[in-house]
């Protein structure tokens, strides 16, 4: 019983002996840059707003003040790009009727429908509702929810994950990218689709209805509208509200996803219509990714990059019920992650031997209204993606304590897991596999916005066994984070933050970045990767560059 804290004051020890070497990296300097960026004078940070731009200026001082040079495109510190912010304004209930019969929904309680248009208005007028499953098109599996069906104008019914039952097949439990709410309601977009309404469950989202209400009120950001196929209305609904829609077309809800989970599966119309008007606030604005550049030393690979990257912004002020805190103030998501990345810019800048590849710290803005910031700059990267080494994405860190492991999400994808496995092994920790793989945690950070371009991407997140604690107890942490305090006001900084297992995910991605940045080759996808085709085609283009 004696061994636990001797344990725990070893690996204190070890961590505070690593940040001796690099003293950029402690947990005090975390815990500062946290306090501020998470503090109640930058309101929540949100998308574009007053607080976000003192975010984004403290970054750029602190890059500033380090010694690195700016490192946007333009030769600035700030990679600005345009957003639209969309306020939708709809009734307080939304009526399905079927016949003579009718079903009524409460605004907020149980559906919440926003615009997929960046106009003044949208809606539907007695848009009938189509269940399609899945909502997945995937010829590599053979699955095809749509068939042939026609959904124009229709509004599609469909669940907000991927099948999970066959471990052959989309990866078994393991969420992939047709199990996002983005690509499902893109999906309706190109079928024509008006609407999507997406059935929430706490496993299929991963969290709560509560992340829905808070994520999908309010004002919401998009990038400028391209062109491309749009829904009138995107939507959510609870569980039970999309049981009595079913039973209102005659159908049982559980038997339609159960007929769902085969590839023979048909649309099915439910005969029930709906009609929704919605009022639109625009707001056209602007944001930015703060980026910082540290030259590489070495006389060929200087050209060449490895990016560190971690959203700035997070919900803002969402005012709610009267007297209860309206700051979303987003300290482990994701001042913490900007935090990291500031220390260990800090602590390349202060290397006498700076790494070969030269480096980009890029707080990327705008990741809470669909990864908006980091898909800009993967969009218009100040180097070709072909000569991207890597990217290293920071969303949250360890807050409980050291760690025997670390989890690495997207653990087998490429060559960058051998690396980690080398240096966790000198740690004397292990490399595990995501913990939660249904969360779909890949699809839904920064890096998959490099990983998009062909850029193999590193996203580490706390190991669950702390040391000293029993075996679980931090998953437990980790599971009640995301009931409580995800996406809350009561994502705070708190004294009892044990930030030690912080700084030993800390030195291990400061140890991933040089090895990265001075190794003769770049890491590559494992072969047959969903990525692998875009990075060949990338370093051609980029071998073909003067």
């Amino acid at each position: 019983m004696q061994r636990a804290p001797i344990l725990v004051t070893a690996l204190s020890l070890l961590a505070n002996s690593a940040s001796a070497a690099n003293p950029a990296i402690t947990a005090d300097a975390l815990r500062a840059h946290i306090r501020f960026l998470s503090s109640d004078l930058l309101e929540g940070r949100g998308t574009a707003s007053r607080g976000d731009d003192v975010a984004m200026s403290y970054i750029a001082a602190q890059m500033e003040g380090m010694g690195l040079q700016p490192g946007a495109p333009d030769g600035g510190w700030l990679q600005r790009f345009d957003v639209v912010g969309i306020t939708s304004h709809g009734p307080d209930t939304v009526e399905f009727r079927h016949g003579s019969e009718r079903v009524v929904l409460k605004g907020r309680e149980e559906f919440i429908g926003v615009s997929g248009v960046q106009k003044e208005s949208s809606g539907l007028k007695d848009a009938e509702l189509v269940f399609v499953g899945y909502g997945i098109q995937a010829p590599e599996y053979q699955w095809d929810d749509f068939k042939d069906a026609d959904l124009k104008g229709k509004v599609l019914v469909m669940m907000n994950n991927d099948p999970e039952s066959d471990p052959q097949l989309f990866a078994g439990k393991r969420r992939l990218y047709y199990g996002r709410w983005d690509y499902k309601y893109a999906q309706g977009g190109r079928a024509g689709a008006a609407g999507v309404i997406l059935i929430h469950t706490e496993h299929s989202a991963a969290y709560p209805w509560q992340v829905v209400q808070t994520s999908w009120t309010g004002e919401n950001f998009e990038l400028p509208d391209e062109g491309e196929p749009r829904l009138q209305v995107k939507a959510w609904a609870t569980e039970d509200a999309c049981r009595r829609l079913a039973k209102l077309g005659g159908q049982d809800l559980d038997a339609l996803r159960a007929r769902a989970e085969q590839r023979d599966f048909r649309p099915v119309p439910l005969g029930v219509t709906v009609s929704l008007d919605l009022k639109n606030d625009l707001h056209r604005t602007q944001t930015a990714n703060v980026i910082g550049r540290l030259p590489g030393a070495g006389k060929a690979l200087a050209r060449e990059a490895v990016f560190y990257t971690a959203h700035h912004d997070h919900l803002g002020l969402k005012p709610g019920v009267a007297g209860a805190d309206a700051i979303y103030n987003g300290a482990l998501d994701n001042a913490s992650g900007v935090a990291t990345l500031l220390v260990l810019a800090q602590s390349f800048a202060q290397q006498a031997q700076k790494p070969r590849r030269t480096l980009y710290f890029a707080a990327v803005g705008a990741e809470e209204q669909g990864l908006l910031g980091s898909k800009y700059l993967a969009a218009h990267p100040p180097v070709h993606a072909g000569r991207i080494a890597a990217d290293i994405n920071m969303d949250g860190i360890n807050i409980w304590g050291p760690t025997s492991d670390v989890t690495v999400i997207g653990l087998g994808k490429s060559s960058l897991d051998d690396t980690l496995r080398t240096l966790t092994a000198a740690q004397k920790r292990g490399v595990v596999d995501d913990p939660f793989p249904d969360k779909g945690s890949y699809y839904r950070s920064d890096q998959f916005s490099f990983a998009r371009i062909g850029v193999p991407s590193a996203y580490v997140r706390s190991g669950t066994e702390v040391i000293g604690k029993p075996k679980g107890w931090g998953r437990e942490q980790q599971e009640a984070f995301v009931a409580k305090d995800y996406h809350q006001p009561s994502d705070e900084l708190r004294d009892s933050w044990n930030l030690d297992g912080a700084v030993q995910d800390a030195m291990l991605l400061l140890r991933l970045g040089q090895r990265v940045a001075d190794a003769p080759a770049m890491p590559r996808w494992r072969a047959g990767d969903e990525f692998e085709a875009t990075r060949k085609k990338a370093l051609a283009e980029a071998a073909a560059l003067k």
